[in-house]
């Protein structure tokens, strides 16, 4: 930053609605968004995860709906799947918080591109020529 088309992160998250998390979990965004990040979103900001388990902090998230700090929050994956007892975001009075069963890439269309993509593995596997090999 600053680079022309891209927002820094403390304006982002400061004057956005809602936010929405597309990134993959590395030791760099690890709990990218803490107890400090919620802080500064708006008090009724909706907060989205279909990115990865991992890159909020759980237990901020839970005590910011709880105090109010955010208005809401959506989550398609959490940090341990499936969830164990006690996870402090299976607390039912949590009202403003809907998850979901690691479901939102399931669209029709991701649904046939994975087909698509099945049928072309074992079409070249037949073929003497695999393909995504992974090697041990």
């Amino acid at each position: 930053f600053p680079q022309d088309g891209l927002t820094d992160l403390d304006t982002l998250l400061r004057e956005s609605d809602i936010i929405t998390l597309h990134v993959p979990l590395t030791a760099e965004t690890k709990h990218m968004i803490g107890a400090a990040e919620l802080r500064k979103m708006k008090r009724d900001a909706i907060l989205i995860n279909t990115g990865r388990g991992g890159l909020v902090d759980e237990a901020a998230l839970a005590e910011a709906l709880t105090t109010g700090v955010i208005g809401g929050a959506g989550f398609d994956v959490l940090t341990t799947e499936p969830p164990k007892q006690g996870n402090v975001l299976l607390d039912l009075r949590l009202p403003n918080l809907i998850i979901t069963p690691h479901v939102a890439w399931a669209s029709k269309e991701a649904m046939q591109i994975l087909a698509d993509q099945l049928v072309d593995n074992i079409e070249a596997f037949a073929a003497g020529s695999p393909s995504n090999v992974v090697e041990a």
